[in-house]
């Protein structure tokens, strides 16, 4: 910050001096700007489970390869959102679809605020376009579903009894590659009180596998019962509107026009293949600035 701020201030005693600086200060302004944005989004991180590590996990709507592609693409964009913000990403448990995409994906995102950044993308995500397995180039629309849930640390107590637990290996499924293995060391792990199952298939130890599902079981039971406690109160007093916005919360076109639009922010956003990179910076600035302001109806556009 100091050197920004110093930069700025050689940049207009050149100007002074009668030098063309306007480029510069342009881009040093540009610069400024976005430190001030990450310092706001840093400082509406302040929830209790907002600094933990997050589990992202995809599911394909009805439509199958169509969908399942969606889905694919929807990981490879959260895929590349974390490798852009420094954060570790890594697929714990991968099923591909039959012609292309996948059934469903988990993947863990590690860092500093994981899951405050990203808990905004929960909810049903929409995409339109001219669909590459149509061989007669018609327009469809496709829905995936992305659930967040924050990986609890060892801070926060979750009693699981031995007994309550069923724990089964298999072998690996999948693309294979640098994301899963073949060999039998996969891992599933049922809570049978509750029906909760977690698996981890990405490393070839099976005791790795194994500490990795019981990890994600660990997040899945408490996300359970912090679900539990908040539909008692919400019965305690149905009297206060609860705030709901349906299902789709995105929605990405692709033709006839391209925008992506935030249903809940109202945000919108032309460049369409930066986002689907994995530039999610504004709408995740957004979804954290709308949660502390109660989503009010403000519109941004960008193009």
């Amino acid at each position: 910050m100091a050197r920004l701020d110093a930069d700025v201030n050689a940049l207009f005693e050149l100007a002074h001096e009668g030098e063309n600086v306007a480029d510069d200060l342009a881009k040093e302004v540009e610069a400024l700007s976005k430190l001030a944005d990450e310092l706001e989004t840093k400082t509406l991180l302040s929830g209790e489970k907002d600094r933990l590590n997050a589990i992202v996990t995809i599911h394909p709507g009805a439509g199958g390869t169509e969908s399942q592609d969606w889905a694919e693409m929807l990981l490879r964009m959260y895929l590349r959102w974390a490798e852009r913000n420094g954060f570790c990403a890594t697929i714990t448990e991968i099923l591909a679809g039959e012609e292309a995409g996948v059934k469903s994906v988990t993947l863990e995102v590690q860092g500093e605020h994981a899951y405050g950044l990203l808990q905004g993308e929960s909810g049903v995500h929409r995409l339109v376009r001219i669909s590459p397995f149509d061989q007669a180039a018609r327009r469809h629309t496709s829905f995936a579903s992305v659930f967040v849930i924050p990986e609890i640390d060892e801070t926060i107590e979750v009693v699981i009894r031995p007994e309550d637990l069923r724990i089964d290996t298999f072998r690996s499924s999948g693309h294979g590659g640098q994301h899963v293995n073949v060999t039998d060391s996969a891992v599933r792990i049922t809570h049978l009180a509750t029906g909760i199952a977690a698996q981890c298939q990405n490393e070839r130890s099976q005791h790795k596998n194994k500490d990795m599902a019981m990890k994600i079981l660990r997040s899945r039971l408490y996300e359970h019962e912090l679900a539990k406690r908040q539909e008692k109160a919400r019965q305690l007093n149905e009297a206060k509107p609860e705030i709901a916005f349906g299902s789709q919360i995105r929605s990405y076109v692709l033709h006839p026009y391209r925008l992506i639009k935030d249903h809940r922010t109202k945000v919108e956003i032309g460049d369409v293949e930066r986002v689907l990179d994995g530039d999610l910076d504004r709408l995740i600035r957004s979804h954290l600035l709308g949660r502390k302001k109660g989503f009010g109806k403000w519109e941004s556009r960008e193009e």
